[in-house]
């Protein structure tokens, strides 16, 4: 039998064992399916650099990376057996020539050290080049539209502007300072100045009016002078200062990487168990969502590292793609291919205490049947008649592989189960409306109808304690006789172990909704707005414009800013009413903290915050990650990695191959309590719409990962 890389690495590294045991005390111990050595550089041993697997030889491509100890030693753990190609990155450094090795081998490697500043900031995260745009001044606010300053008299502060340039609209679909954004490609064409490149650019493939219409709300005009201004002074040599190396709980982390979907696809969010109990599905496969890009479920099996997937449908087969194939401009990846197709449009997964999927997706076009409207004798619908919803419900039967759609009459966007007998799934995206479907009552009888229900948002402005049969609507003023309904919709949805649901609403300054359904939630629910502060001339006390959130289990909401900040709203500080006449939103500032993200604030701004804009903060209930109970976690979106607020400190949790990381949602699963960390994991995959802006360009595909935390850098 021939001799392959893989049996002669193996033979080496039982040859010398026994030399490297005796001579070198520094290394790492080898007793497993392990590749392991020390890194060293011009100066001696490289701390907190990447070390970086990859291997195609699995059934899909898959990538485990670890970080060097403060003596440059590493230990790539519990590899499937293949042959890898081993590299090192790392901040300063360009990487290192690639080498082969199988598990069992030991391999000592080399760090290059980068020529020059513009060559070791080719790997720092897209969020280090997005801090050195230059955003308009505050005074240039309010704006003065297209016959002014360009930009749009809506928008009366520069808070407002920075929201809808970060979280509140570009920076909600994908990264800004990624490979793919912060040149302009050739590819694009010529162009007399690089405001008309980047006008071009943004009108590029099925979201180029999409993107326009954001721009616009900005004012075009000022906004492509940001950004043509951004692009040439990198252009021209600019380069952002260089990030820390990972250190302390930085280097203990392992973080596994499996390719699914396909080029054309994208991903929005991933599921691997249950919220309330994370052994569900212990060792089991995970689930993502494809948005508009697909109509399929990826299903990753970790175990046999394989990908599949679970094709969705539609009730109503006459519904056309969720996202229209027309394009502004051709795509300069796709040209006039229009690559989504999508008709359920999938948003949001989660898994119940079975180990069932349910998603948010679109089952018919907008219309509602006629129990959701106006004579209808449905509970809700008497209280809140409802047209028409543009996403609904639907669940897949892992045992299976059958997709079963559910309609619904409220509009759905994410969605999370509440801790009661009901095992209510409670949703977001309802607009004016807050949905449910009780998922017990259903799959006992299979009547989507008399299953859900929804209510409106009424605040207790009368302060008796109860929700009214009147309220004024939202456009009347308060009247101190009568509760008022709010149009403070939901984004996120995050039930409490109190049995309260709290959410995000977006917008400038945004705020936190509590709900507390009572016995009835159609005729019980009573909302509490606590809006982000602001100081008597409308600007931020310091943190402003949520994105997605999440509550701990003592009943704590966190909380997403666009301001670059991670939000802690304590409703048990508030000292004023939390009902009555005066609780309409900014009663309660006291209650609000913030916590500045880890990266660089944008140039010129004097206000606290930072470049980074996570997209969602997601608790860690259970002490999936390993740091113990109730941790928050922010998605990290232009940091390219999670970042994790443990002790009145961030943990950044880089992901630094493939280069733009970019996650909405995570989960954490505890496969097994008693395995140490090897049972649990952090479970996300990438989100970003544009993964072709992405390290390898186009035909790169979404990737799931699974981040972990050793003991210590060297651990197996």
């Amino acid at each position: 039998m021939p001799i392959t890389r893989r049996l002669l690495s193996l033979f080496v590294a039982v040859l010398f064992g026994s030399f490297t045991a005796c001579t070198g005390a520094d290394a790492p111990n080898m007793d497993g399916p392990d590749i392991s050595g020390t890194v060293t550089g011009p100066e001696g041993p490289e701390a907190g650099v990447w070390v970086i697997a990859e291997t195609d030889d699995l059934p899909t491509p898959f990538v485990r990376i670890v970080v060097t100890d403060d003596q440059g030693r590493y230990l790539v753990p519990d590899l499937p057996d293949a042959d890898y190609d081993v590299w090192v990155r790392g901040y300063g450094l360009v990487d290192s020539p690639k080498t082969t090795a199988a598990p069992g081998a030991s391999l000592d490697l080399t760090a290059v050290a980068a020529p020059d500043a513009h060559a070791a900031a080719h790997y720092y995260p897209a969020g280090s080049w997005l801090s050195l745009i230059e955003p308009p001044g505050r005074d240039e606010f309010p704006g003065t539209g297209p016959e002014g300053n360009g930009i749009s008299p809506n928008i009366r502060t520069q808070a407002d502007w920075l929201r809808r340039m970060k979280s509140g609209s570009c920076t909600a679909c994908h990264q800004l300072g990624t490979l793919g954004t912060r040149y302009i490609p050739e590819s694009l064409g010529e162009f007399e100045s690089s405001v008309a490149a980047w006008e071009r650019r943004v009108l590029s493939g099925q979201a180029g009016n999409q993107m326009m219409g954001g721009l616009a709300q900005m004012g075009a005009e000022r906004a492509l002078e940001m950004w043509a201004d951004w692009t040439d002074r990198i252009e021209a040599g600019a380069v952002p200062p260089a990030p820390p190396r990972p250190e302390g709980i930085e280097r203990n982390v392992v973080i596994t990487i499996w390719d699914w979907a396909d080029p054309e696809a994208y991903l929005h969010d991933v599921v691997s168990t249950d919220r309330r109990d994370p052994t569900v599905n212990a060792w089991g496969p995970v689930y993502g969502a494809l948005e508009l890009s697909k109509d399929y479920t990826p299903v990753l099996d970790p175990q046999t590292h394989a990908a599949s997937q679970i094709p969705l449908h539609v009730r109503d087969e006459n519904a056309g793609p969720s996202q229209g194939p027309d394009m502004a401009m051709p795509s300069v990846y796709f040209g006039t291919n229009p690559p989504w197709d999508s008709k359920t449009n999938v948003h949001n997964p989660m898994i119940d205490q079975d180990g069932r999927v349910w998603l948010t997706a679109r089952v018919r076009g907008r219309e509602n049947p006629d129990f959701c409207r106006e004579g209808s004798n449905h509970p809700s619908a008497r209280r809140f008649p409802l047209d028409g919803a543009g996403r609904h419900l639907g669940v897949i039967d892992p045992s299976t592989g059958e997709y079963t759609p559910i309609g619904t009459c409220f509009s759905t966007h994410h969605l999370m189960f509440a801790m009661d007998e009901d095992n209510t799934l409670w949703t977001s995206g309802g607009g004016q409306v807050v949905g449910w479907l009780n998922t017990r009552q259903y799959l006992e009888t299979g009547d989507e109808e008399a299953s859900q229900g929804w209510t409106p948002l009424i605040l207790d402005t009368n302060g008796n304690g109860v929700r009214d049969e009147n309220y004024v609507e939202p456009r009347d003023p308060v009247d101190p006789t009568r509760d008022k309904r709010i149009t403070n919709g939901f984004y996120a949805v995050a039930p409490a172990p109190d049995g309260s649901v709290w959410a995000s609403s977006l917008g400038y300054p945004g705020a936190v909704v509590r709900l507390v359904p009572g016995e009835n939630p159609t005729e019980t629910a009573l909302a509490e707005l606590y809006e982000l502060p602001l100081d008597a001339n409308g600007e931020p006390i310091e943190g402003f414009s949520p994105r997605g959130m999440d509550v701990d289990r003592n009943g704590v909401a966190w909380v997403a800013l666009a301001s670059g900040h991670l939000g802690r709203f304590d409703r048990s500080q508030c000292t004023g009413p939390l009902n009555g006449p005066t609780a309409t939103g900014q009663h309660c500032p006291e209650g609000w903290t913030f916590f500045i993200e880890p990266l660089p604030q944008l140039s010129g701004l004097d206000t606290p915050g930072s470049a980074e804009a996570s997209y969602y903060t997601w608790v860690d209930w259970w002490g999936a990650l390993g740091l113990g109970e109730n941790v928050p976690i922010n998605t990290g979106n232009a940091s390219e990695g999670l970042l994790v607020w443990n002790d009145g400190e961030w943990v950044v949790l880089r992901v630094p191959y493939p280069m733009g990381f970019y996650t909405k949602w995570m989960d954490g699963r505890i496969d097994d309590p008693e395995a140490g960390w090897k049972g649990r994991g952090i479970w996300t995959t990438i989100s970003t719409r544009t993964p072709f802006h992405m390290e390898g360009g186009q035909g790169t595909t979404s990737k799931v990962m699974k981040f972990q935390l050793r003991p210590d850098p060297l651990a197996r």
